[in-house]
């Protein structure tokens, strides 16, 4: 049953996200290394109509723009990525003074403006350079990503607090290692993505490590994975259980699972169901492996998008219940289900003890101005009416969920898919680099001054959705 009125805490944080390789451009300025991205698209036929981050969003040189956007929107918070190749070209040695520059005058932008930092050390800009040594598969990576980790630190801990570590690892590791579709655009055997896998996990816990050793000021720490989330079918118990069965389980061919990257971090151990899935594919587990991986955290981040409905199928096992035809769909083909921003922090949150942030949530639209000037991607405000609801009921049952990044700020430059998707609460005119906007974008900024409680304004009993004032910034209720 969904609460009456908002139950965030006061302390609730209102961010929203965006990664450097997306929207920085600036590819080759003031010493910035290569990447594998910067490698990938390069390849004819690697990226949708051929697009590249070489320019993106030019946040580099706009930077002080778009924090002002955001200052202007009413955000508490801004989830920003580092880009490894820009602070050390090579991955390894010499910092390149410039590109700490960069982050030293973007971050004193965030808190001028009032926003908190939150900074991703890795969202998948994996320095070439590398790569060409063997990225994620030599054991020496580990090592090379806790040095990168002591440059940031040492140059960025005394304004910043908020640190995590690694995003979505089942997309760069499973994406861009084991079906290709992402950088570096291999197709390894489960035997070496799981080896990869074994050193990207090391390599948080050498970060987490070296951001406690190191950090000016107390950090808070944690990493944001995919939320591989499944909803019940129905309000039975026996379908609750089948759907946290489906987040806890592990299939034998892929890495879209939860447990085989968080129970090491966060338990100390791989899970059973992983071990017996992935069998003789289980990479050796060399002494002080496990410790060095399980370090402490401070809050569990996840990226949740959409979900998979199941119910209790044989012995109690989950089935999953096709959506059928004409169902809702963002524009990625991703299920609209807002269910899942209260099954996956109440999964979460119940197996790892921990404090929850979705780090991302949003939708992918096929946006355009209007004849007016004015973007009105209505859809999307739908979507997060919808999705916040679920998360707030999460938050009224008990979760402790502690902030939410909207991904994204600006539309921008969407990996494989080039550009074809707009994600942001901003458009971005990529010919001309103007910002506008969108109505989600001033709807959202009602949220966060309400701290959720216009999410409850023009709901009537039977759910139906509130209409949204085109004349002014505002939700008014139904008629």
């Amino acid at each position: 049953m969904l609460p009456s009125r908002s139950s965030f805490p006061s302390s609730f944080t209102w961010g929203a996200a965006a990664a450097a390789y997306q929207i920085e451009g600036a590819w080759n300025a003031e010493g910035k290394g290569l990447s594998v991205w910067d490698m990938m698209t390069s390849q004819p036929g690697r990226i949708w109509a051929g697009g590249t981050g070489q320019e993106a969003c030019d946040h580099f040189h706009r930077y002080e723009e778009d924090i002002r956007l955001m200052q202007s929107l009413g955000f508490d918070a801004y989830r920003f990525s580092i880009s490894w190749p820009r602070v050390i070209p090579s991955g390894v040695g010499q910092p390149n003074a410039r590109g700490l520059d960069f982050y030293d005058r973007l971050v004193d932008c965030m808190l001028d403006a009032g926003l908190e930092p939150w900074l991703t050390l890795f969202h998948w800009d994996y320095p070439y350079d590398l790569f060409l040594r063997g990225g994620w598969l030599n054991p020496d990576s580990p090592a090379w990503f806790e040095e990168y980790t002591r440059v940031v630190v040492d140059r960025l801990s005394d304004r910043v607090s908020h640190w995590m570590t690694l995003n979505e690892p089942q997309c760069f590791l499973g994406m861009g290692h084991l079906t290709g579709e992402h950088a570096p655009g291999l197709r390894l055997g489960m035997t070496e993505v799981l080896l990869a896998v074994h050193h990207s996990m090391l390599a948080h816990g050498l970060a987490v490590q070296a951001i406690r050793e190191r950090a000016k000021q107390k950090p808070v720490i944690g990493f944001a994975p995919v939320g591989c989330i499944f909803h019940p079918a129905s309000d039975s118990a026996e379908d609750a259980e089948a759907a946290m069965q489906g987040m806890a389980t592990i299939y034998p061919d892929n890495l879209w699972n939860n447990t085989w990257f968080a129970d090491p971090i966060v338990l100390g151990h791989y899970p059973e169901a992983g071990l017996k899935a992935y069998g003789r594919h289980v990479p050796k587990i060399a002494a002080g492996d496990m410790e060095t991986i399980c370090q402490p955290l401070d809050f569990y981040g996840c990226n949740i998008y959409s979900s998979t409905k199941v119910r209790a199928g044989a012995n109690g096992r989950p089935e999953v219940v096709q959506p059928g035809q004409g169902g809702a769909q963002t524009h990625f083909g991703w299920n609209v289900t807002p269910e899942s921003l209260y099954w996956g922090p109440k999964f979460l949150a119940e197996r790892y003890k921990l404090p929850i942030v979705v780090t991302e949530n949003g939708l992918s639209l096929n946006d355009w101005v209007g004849i007016d000037g004015r973007v009105k991607d209505h859809a999307r405000i739908d979507f997060l009416a919808r999705y916040l609801r679920q998360l707030d009921r999460a938050a009224s049952d008990g979760v402790d969920i502690r902030g939410y990044f909207h991904w994204s700020i600006l539309d921008n430059f969407e990996w494989a898919e080039g550009y074809k998707h707009r994600f942001g609460l901003v458009y971005v005119d990529y010919a001309t680099q103007q910002r506008i906007p969108k109505e989600s974008a001033y709807w959202f900024q009602r949220v966060i001054e309400t701290n959720g409680g216009s999410l409850y304004v023009g709901w009537g009993g039977d759910g139906a959705q509130a209409v949204y004032s085109l004349e002014a910034p505002e939700l008014q209720a139904t008629p």
